[in-house]
């Protein structure tokens, strides 16, 4: 059994709560910022940070009066301090200037959204120093959880899932009395493909991958739900954050996504977290956690809807959640592993490299060319990570 239990609570002082993002310039952090102007009162924003949207990153900064704005990339620190030339705000550049931003200690919360382990490093920091990180990061569980719940227990942070479904289960899960906790059901779309034959998603193209029919998301994570691999990730996501075993977590396809998620209890009662796709309405919940805050979100109207209905998922069409499972269980490296060939293998296929159904077929296979170690920190994670990259270009290549 894994698991992040009962968490402490952030004190307040009923002053505006300090705000860092990182990943401002991503579709989460867009929809944190987003939510960060519509409540200007309630907090301050202390960082931001971008990836190389420096333009966007300069507005928003200047827009929210944040007191630093950091780029990732280093050949952009002219052009970012040039924009922000005249106004408070500091320019930083560089991957350590995004770690120093996460060990602020003006940011009482940290939303961690940067995508992929590029995100590993900065989130740690903000949990070495106990704050509240409002989780965004898949990697950060996935690719390290051994070495991320470890951390989050020597350094007192608190993590709150952003990802909808974990948001779900965080907001009705009984910490205090995890032992009357059955099983944990997390809800999938089914994505784009979802109701069709092998035979046909082995045509589909990348644009049709990542349209999906509920959620506005970027395209990695887009091509994920399409081959079901997202929900793969959050099942070892839950499995971190939540005190379950791995098999009473449940995968449920629920096409209208209404349903994020739903715990079930030893009383035969199951709770639920309804609401509409938005992802403002998660990020809301962590921003305000422990209380709450409004948020733009389209009212539910459950008349309107109709009808909800509900799957087992496929794991042959899908295999990634056959992958995922098997890579939890397996433990240590495996699913850093299947983390990084899945990233390499979604870039190759949105690059017209391979097709839709190549991508779980060679991460299965970088996960069958042999064993991996254990994780004892983050340079394990680094180097188990850059070994399947490799491995799954090489196969790539092959191909």
């Amino acid at each position: 059994m894994a698991g992040i239990e009962s968490p402490h609570l952030l004190a307040g002082t009923g002053a505006p709560r300090g705000v860092t993002v990182l990943g401002s310039t991503g579709s989460i952090g867009c929809s944190t910022v987003d939510l960060l102007e519509r409540n200007r009162g309630a907090f301050r924003v202390e960082a931001l940070t971008g990836n190389r949207n420096v333009e966007l990153l300069a507005k928003q900064a200047i827009d929210l009066g944040a007191k630093l704005a950091v780029v990732a990339d280093e050949g952009l620190y002219g052009q970012l301090k040039d924009l922000l030339a005249g106004t408070s705000v500091e320019a930083a550049a560089g991957d350590q200037a995004v770690i120093d931003a996460a060990a602020r200690p003006g940011g009482d919360i940290v939303v961690a959204s940067i995508v992929g382990t590029a995100g590993l490093r900065p989130t740690l920091a903000a949990v070495r120093r106990g704050a509240l990180v409002a989780l965004a990061n898949k990697e950060t569980l996935v690719s390290a959880g051994a070495v991320m719940t470890r951390e989050v227990e020597q350094g007192r942070a608190t993590l709150i899932p952003v990802d909808s479904e974990h948001s779900a289960i965080f907001q009705v899960f009984e910490f205090d009395r995890a032992d009357a906790v059955s099983k944990v059901t997390l809800t999938a779309s089914g994505g784009p493909f979802r109701e069709k034959s092998l035979d046909e998603m082995a045509a589909m193209t990348p644009a049709q991958a990542v349209a999906h029919p509920n959620w506005s998301m970027g395209a990695k994570i887009s091509v994920d739900s399409a081959t079901m691999m997202n929900k793969g990730l959050e099942l070892i996501e839950a499995f971190h954050l939540f005190p379950v075993d791995e098999p009473d977590i449940e995968i449920l396809v629920h096409p209208q996504s209404v349903i994020h998620s739903m715990v079930s209890y030893v009383d035969g009662s199951v709770l639920a977290q309804l609401g509409s796709p938005d992802m403002r309405t998660p990020i809301a919940y962590a921003l305000a956690w422990p209380k709450r805050m409004p948020a733009p979100s389209q009212p539910l109207s459950l008349a309107d809807i109709g009808t909800l209905t509900f799957e087992a998922p496929d794991t042959v069409r899908f295999p990634a959640l056959r992958l995922a499972r098997e890579s939890l269980i397996a433990g240590g490296g495996a699913p850093t592993v299947l983390n990084a060939a899945n990233e390499v293998c979604v870039a190759a296929f949105l690059e017209g490299r391979i097709g839709f159904l190549d991508i779980a077929r060679t991460v299965e296979r970088v996960l069958e060319d042999g064993p991996v170690g254990a994780l004892g920190s983050l340079d394990d994670v680094f180097a188990i990570d850059a070994d399947a990259r490799v491995r799954a270009e090489l196969l790539i290549a092959r191909s």
